[in-house]
């Protein structure tokens, strides 16, 4: 059996034939094809505008230059990928660590009593984990009780959907960002995409994605100015042809993400590995999560990592505490009160899950994960 990573894309020969034939055309950088795909990402997402990007982090970066102060405090998440408090630091922001909920995205009701102690933190960063939605009317109530500004980091959730509302729309914030890294539920290559509703932001946007460069027809046909320091995060046409014609197939992707997680929820009910929620529709299932008490069995988390690898299964782990970085250690954190972050990092590993994988390949790592942690 071929080797089983936690995830891959799925290219289609529809895929390659829509890249080559922009490729043949008279655009291959910033083309019709991004103008197309950011209306579509938009249409899809429910927000008004979409500014497609060279990276997710890309995508973070400007929303926090958008929307940031230089020395604001933000309320984030220490369970998730790097980019997210970078993104903070980048911008010159100071990012806050607040402890996560059993389900793994940040805990609001904790973020509510920062929120009341310190009156001079200006956001929130949360992240929508492994494609769960976050609560949606807590969202709203902090943000309209506490005026504080809110990015949703949607980069595991395109497609999920709760109390009605879809990831992305930023019904409840001022913006979201999506990635299209290959892993992810689609793929651009690499890719990202910031989303909102706010023709203030968007424009802003807009500008820092290609130098701060600003045209308009009445200057003459040479000029252009710069009216802010930005940065080239363009994404290229041949990219946003591969994005359209894998957001056709989106919906069908997410299905399978689904179909496999069900799976999963059956087979490890009443076993060791525990997952991280069940499914509850509030999910599009980036990631499959389960947490087991290793202290109970009789291999040790690295040694399952290993053993899984020998007989071709790739786990994963989502993610290191982003505070007890090394780089973040030097600059004061670490030390904060995250104890259900602690033990889910103890615990946690990630699971193969995407649209390509058989019915016999998740078989085989169910009866595989079982067989190890059984030992």
């Amino acid at each position: 059996m071929e080797f089983i990573p936690y995830g891959k894309q799925w290219i289609s020969e529809d895929d390659i034939e829509a890249v080559v034939e922009t490729m043949r055309s008279d655009y291959l950088t910033t083309g019709p094809k991004v103008q197309a795909f950011e209306k579509s990402i938009a249409e899809y997402c429910g927000a008004q505008y979409a500014v497609a990007v060279s990276s997710g982090t890309a995508a973070l970066h400007l929303a926090s230059l958008a929307l940031l102060e230089e020395g604001d405090k933000v309320l984030t998440t220490p369970n998730s990928f790097l980019a997210t408090s970078n993104a903070l630091l980048y911008a010159k922001a100071q990012p806050i660590f607040v402890d996560i909920a059993p389900e793994g995205n940040i805990d609001l009701d904790l973020c509510e009593e920062a929120l009341k102690k310190d009156p001079t933190i200006k956001a929130i960063y949360p992240v929508a984990f492994s494609g769960r939605m976050l609560d949606q009317e807590r969202l709203a109530y902090l943000r309209e009780k506490y005026a504080v500004k809110i990015l949703e980091d949607c980069a595991h959730a395109i497609g999920a959907e709760a109390e009605g509302i879809k990831a992305a729309s930023c019904v409840n914030s001022d913006c979201s960002i999506l990635s299209f890294h290959p892993v992810k539920h689609m793929t651009t290559g690499e890719g990202g995409a910031v989303t909102t509703n706010d023709p203030d932001l968007y424009r802003q946007i807009m500008l820092l994605r290609n130098h701060g460069m600003f045209k308009s027809s009445k200057m003459k046909p040479w000029e252009y100015e710069m009216h802010t320091l930005g940065f080239n995060y363009r994404i290229t046409d041949m990219q946003c042809a591969l994005g359209l014609s894998q957001l056709k197939k989106l919906d069908r992707f997410i299905r399978r993400r689904v179909a496999l997680a069900k799976n999963y929820d059956t087979a490890f009910s009443d076993t060791v590995a525990k997952p991280l929620y069940l499914y509850d529709g509030r999910s599009s299932y980036h990631l499959y999560v389960v947490r087991v008490d290793f202290e109970q069995t009789k291999i040790s988390k690295e040694e399952l990592f290993v053993a899984a690898r020998e007989r071709g299964i790739g786990l994963q782990l989502h993610y290191i505490p982003i505070n007890k970085q090394p780089y973040y250690r030097s600059l004061g954190y670490g030390e904060e009160p995250t104890p259900v972050m602690d033990r889910y990092y103890r615990e946690s590993f990630s699971l193969p899950i995407y649209p390509k994988l058989t019915d016999d390949q998740q078989r085989y790592v169910i009866e595989t994960i079982l067989d190890l942690l059984d030992g």
